[in-house]
């Protein structure tokens, strides 16, 4: 009898075993949760594409939500830490229904390219609206933030989506191979889990920081793609 027509002998357990890292956060909190939604996905007998698209609206309700209250609570008419929770709740639910696609089609043997696609495109368009509900607090707690400094954050932060496509496949290759906790812990800068929990934090306590916690994003994903280009072009040129 196959695994589907027995889904109460799978536990968490056997789906976060699949999971594919992300960095030290994502493993530890993002990829947990994610089990424990492919578990409860499993024994409804939904599919990973449901959880994909269930990932998209989510992330889509979260950030046009704090890219509408963005003014308002610059203007003191909302309180900051509400809107702050809303981020960190719906992003981090939306990040491990992102997670959870991926356990449940493994576990499952539900994978195909279609939904692998479906995958992408939904994180695509959910990071997207991150960056734009992102970009509109900046500006509304800091009007006089240049529009390059918002069109480079917006297209420097795909750079870590891409980059994490490129890592799947026989050619996948990374500059830094050790996996030990000091070089894990520097690894937290570019780790999705915890990029969007430290944005929550900021929107939860101090909204009138999002002007540099976008300078400082766009400096590490600008300086993580300098360093890519060369580190891909000196393997092709040997």
């Amino acid at each position: 009898m196959s695994t589907l027509a027995e889904p109460s002998r799978l536990t968490r357990a056997d789906f976060y075993r699949t999971n594919r890292g992300g960095g030290l956060f994502s493993e530890a909190v993002s990829q947990w949760i994610g089990a424990a939604f492919a578990s409860g996905a499993h024994r409804f007998g939904l599919r990973p594409t449901t959880l994909s698209i269930t990932n998209l609206v989510l992330g889509l309700i979260t950030s046009v939500a704090v890219a509408t209250l963005a003014e308002p609570v610059a203007a003191g008419r909302v309180p900051a830490w509400l809107v702050g929770l809303v981020a960190l709740v719906g992003w981090q639910v939306a990040y491990a229904l992102d997670c959870a696609d991926g356990q449940l089609a493994r576990v499952t043997g539900q994978g195909s390219a279609a939904g692998a696609r479906v995958d992408v495109l939904c994180d695509v368009a959910a990071q997207i609206a991150l960056v734009a509900a992102l970009s509109v607090t900046a500006v509304a707690q800091s009007p006089s933030i240049p529009a390059w400094l918002i069109a480079a954050f917006a297209g420097s932060w795909m750079v870590n989506l891409v980059t994490s496509v490129m890592q799947v496949g026989p050619n996948a290759t990374s500059m830094v191979t050790s996996t030990s906790l000091l070089v894990r812990l520097v690894k937290l800068i570019r780790d999705y889990g915890a990029v969007i929990f430290v944005a929550a934090l900021v929107l939860l306590f101090a909204p009138g920081l999002t002007g540099w916690v976008i300078v400082a994003f766009t400096a590490i994903n600008g300086g993580f793609l300098l360093a890519s280009i060369a580190f891909a072009a000196r393997s092709a040129l040997r």
